[in-house]
């Protein structure tokens, strides 16, 4: 029975990626190295210190990893105040409301900032609707790995077999996958060139999921 959904952030509650991608570039820029479009796909789904670890060992870059993280969050702080493209998914709002006015759990497990997290909730007034939110950013691993959905499960109050994860990347799939938490996969019109193999069910629209057809699921 399905008694907790965990959910993600970027790609899932709201598109933030236009202003990574666009705060990322401006980094690399500052420190003047050229990443592909392959290499930057792959950081989908991480924490910015492993993006940023990840940089200056591909690079042999002499700047501390937190150096990075400093220059790109200066620059998304900015675009998080001034940029226009940040909204709300499509759907997402009413399917929050839905699942929390039937009960269900809810908890935010994401590998953003908790600054960022806590801008998010305060733009878009989400708090009211969540039980808690949980950023990877805080923890040893991130996703692939599994340990920010095993948190979230269990700070849910429920098992783990009762919990569903709502995922759009490729790194958040199969965190959830190896957590053993039945995974929603969201394949928006944002998703590009990710990895859906590993979730239990893929949908394009969060009408797919509604309360009624969600909980049948588990």
């Amino acid at each position: 029975m399905l008694k907790a959904v965990l959910f993600d952030m970027d790609g899932v509650i709201v598109d933030t990626e236009p202003l990574h991608h666009k705060a990322y570039y401006g980094m690399f820029d500052a420190l003047k190295i050229e990443v592909s479009d392959v290499q930057y796909r792959s950081f989908t789904g991480q924490s910015t210190i492993n993006v940023c670890r990840s940089l200056c060992d591909h690079f042999k870059l002499t700047n501390n990893p937190q150096d990075l993280v400093h220059i790109k969050r200066n620059i998304f702080k900015d675009l998080f105040k001034n940029d226009p493209d940040l909204q709300l998914i499509d759907g997402v709002l009413e399917l929050i409301k839905e699942y929390h006015n039937n009960g269900l759990t809810l908890v935010l497990a994401s590998s953003a900032s908790m600054g960022t997290i806590e801008g998010v909730f305060t733009r878009f007034e989400l708090d009211q609707y969540f039980l808690t939110k949980l950023s990877g950013a805080d923890l040893k691993a991130s996703k692939p790995h599994p340990e920010i959905f095993l948190n979230a499960a269990k700070v849910s109050g429920h098992h783990k077999n009762n919990c569903l994860v709502i995922e759009d990347s490729t790194n958040g799939i199969q965190a959830a996958h190896a957590a053993d938490i039945f995974c929603v996969g969201y394949k928006s019109v944002n998703s590009i060139n990710q990895d859906y193999s590993k979730a239990n069910v893929v949908i394009k629209d969060f009408k797919e999921i509604t309360y009624e057809k969600v909980k049948l699921l588990l």
